[in-house]
């Protein structure tokens, strides 16, 4: 048997949730059930819902108010038979969520990929353990920076940020999910310029640095355009898959002459997932569907910065990214958002070492410039790692004594 199990929660006024789960699974099925003769009904039977589960929850005040009634809440689960559907996530979307997006008060939380559909979807191609034999790091966190203040810059400026990012021994630099192919700063120039300096600094230093270039354009051109940049020696591709679409993802990953490490970035995925009520569950979305479709390392806001997320959020993206699975390599969670390395610690505390520390302006905005911002944070991994308090590693280095001083830490 072959199927897509998913979990709904579901919030009403009446809470007759039994009766809501049969309709649900009758209405995206077969449509309707008692009122068919016997023989259709055998014939159909193979293609219709099933309702797995219906789980009661809690009242809470939040949703009371919220909705300025009483609210009775439910977890039901619904099986669809894979026969119904392509082995697309377009189609699996579009069947177990679609026209029910628009039916009130109810949220996508989770899907379940059972039997042999799982083959339709194999995941990451490099995952955690690929992307740590690339750059060479096996024990610690990998630390990555955020080219900042790009737009309107010209070429020069950004191989400098480059360069000095390299420099301060972060593992990987990723563009700006904002900055497109413009005149000033070319895709395919910044990737032939970026695996120069990247090669120099590998040669100063003997750190391998990787650098993920944004992808974009038009979406038929995409396939074209990556394996371009695989062809100009691009190291990895930042891709902004909610405004493409899971289905892109899977395409470029999968695609024989690519093979180059995806980051998803969550840009949009905001207007899917936030809501309580509503929507799609930021760990379905920025966890197992990002994984399942390709990605290697997945963005989201960390509960500790300006963009944040509720951290039982953020830690349940983090286990649907690096949860054993026998179908899909594990992917890097990438806990994101006014992250600096006073941090770390916590970082390391709540995401472990299979994560990846992400920071823009806690890197760029060390007195030290980039450099100096960047092994702030090495020294904070490193103090942790060895277990020092940051205030005893800061009394001997300096580049992490002033990112204390200015962020906090010590």
């Amino acid at each position: 048997m072959s199927e897509i199990v998913a979990t709904y929660l579901i919030h009403d006024f009446n809470g007759n949730h039994e009766k809501k789960a049969e309709s649900i699974a009758l209405g995206l099925t077969v449509g309707t059930w008692t009122d068919l003769p016997h023989l259709v009904q055998k014939q159909l039977e193979k293609h219709k819902g099933r309702v797995v589960s219906v789980t009661p929850l809690s009242e809470v005040e939040r949703a009371n108010s919220y909705f300025n009634r009483k609210v009775y809440r439910s977890l039901i689960k619904i099986a669809y038979p894979a026969r119904n559907f392509s082995n697309d996530l377009p189609a699996i979307l579009t069947t177990v969520f679609g026209k029910l997006s628009l039916d009130g008060e109810i949220k996508l939380i989770d899907l379940d990929f059972v039997g042999d559909i799982q083959k339709a979807f194999p995941g990451p191609q490099f995952g955690i353990e690929g992307i740590r034999e690339k750059v060479g790091v096996f024990n610690r966190p990998l630390v990555m920076s955020i080219f900042k203040g790009v737009l309107g810059r010209d070429l020069t400026f950004h191989n400098e940020q480059l360069r000095q990012q390299a420099l301060g021994g972060v593992d990987l630099v990723k563009d700006d999910e904002i900055l497109f192919d413009q005149e000033l700063t070319p895709f395919f120039d910044r990737i032939k310029m970026g695996k120069r300096i990247l090669n120099e600094v590998y040669e100063t230093t003997g750190h391998r640095t990787l650098y993920a270039v944004n992808l974009s354009g038009k979406t038929f051109e995409l396939l074209d355009k990556a394996e371009q940049a695989a062809e100009a020696g691009a190291d990895a591709l930042l891709f902004n898959v909610h405004t493409y679409g899971l289905d892109v993802l899977q395409a470029l990953s999968e695609h024989d002459r690519i093979k180059l490490p995806i980051m998803a970035h969550p840009a949009y995925s905001g207007a899917l997932a936030s809501s309580s009520f509503y929507g799609i569950g930021y760990p379905l979305l920025l966890g197992k569907l990002v994984r399942l479709s390709g990605a290697d390392l997945s963005l989201f806001p960390s509960p500790y910065g300006n963009v944040a997320l509720e951290k039982t959020e953020t830690l349940a993206i983090a286990e649907a990214l690096t949860k054993d699975e026998l179908s899909w390599k594990k992917a890097f969670p990438v806990p994101s958002a006014g992250i600096h390395p006073g941090m770390v610690p916590d970082l390391i505390k709540d995401f472990g070492l299979d994560s990846v520390i992400n920071a823009g302006g806690g890197i760029h905005g060390h007195p030290d410039g980039a450099e100096g911002g960047a092994k702030a944070f090495r020294s904070a991994v490193e103090a942790v790692l060895a277990g020092k308090e940051l205030s005893e590693a800061a009394a001997e280095e300096e580049t992490l004594r002033k990112a204390l001083v200015l962020w906090g830490g010590l």
